[in-house]
């Protein structure tokens, strides 16, 4: 079994940063990509960043320049450092692993974490 547990999430202000933690764990399995999705109020849940087990990433649009994804190998760890926060980055923010072991591939959810941007 995969669990993934994610932290950092809180309220900050316009401009303010945060970084956003999640730990993933599971005898046996390999973890391949990894990233950040976020859902707001009323809104579909979309891609924030992801990060493969290369280091190769991907961001979207509207958090380039602003946000950046990492990831610890050895600790199956990855980070979303988020900086010059707007009101608009307010959501929930999920991490998701895609995972294989000797039977397939599979992919997993967090729990989700808050993050309020507000004055």
């Amino acid at each position: 079994q995969v669990q993934l547990v994610e932290s950092g999430g809180g309220l900050v202000q316009p401009g303010g940063s945060l970084t956003l933690s999640c730990a993933a764990s599971g005898s046996g399995f390999s973890f391949n990509a990894m990233g950040w999705y976020r859902q707001a109020p009323g809104k579909q849940r979309e891609l924030v960043a992801t990060i493969t087990s290369g280091g190769s990433t991907v961001l979207a649009h509207s958090v380039k320049g602003r946000f950046t994804i990492s990831r610890d190998n050895a600790k199956n760890t990855v980070y979303l450092q988020m900086n010059s926060l707007k009101p608009e980055d307010t959501a929930v923010y999920y991490c998701n692993a895609d995972v294989h072991d000797a039977l397939g591939y599979l992919n997993y959810w967090g729990q989700g974490t808050q993050v309020t941007v507000s004055s």
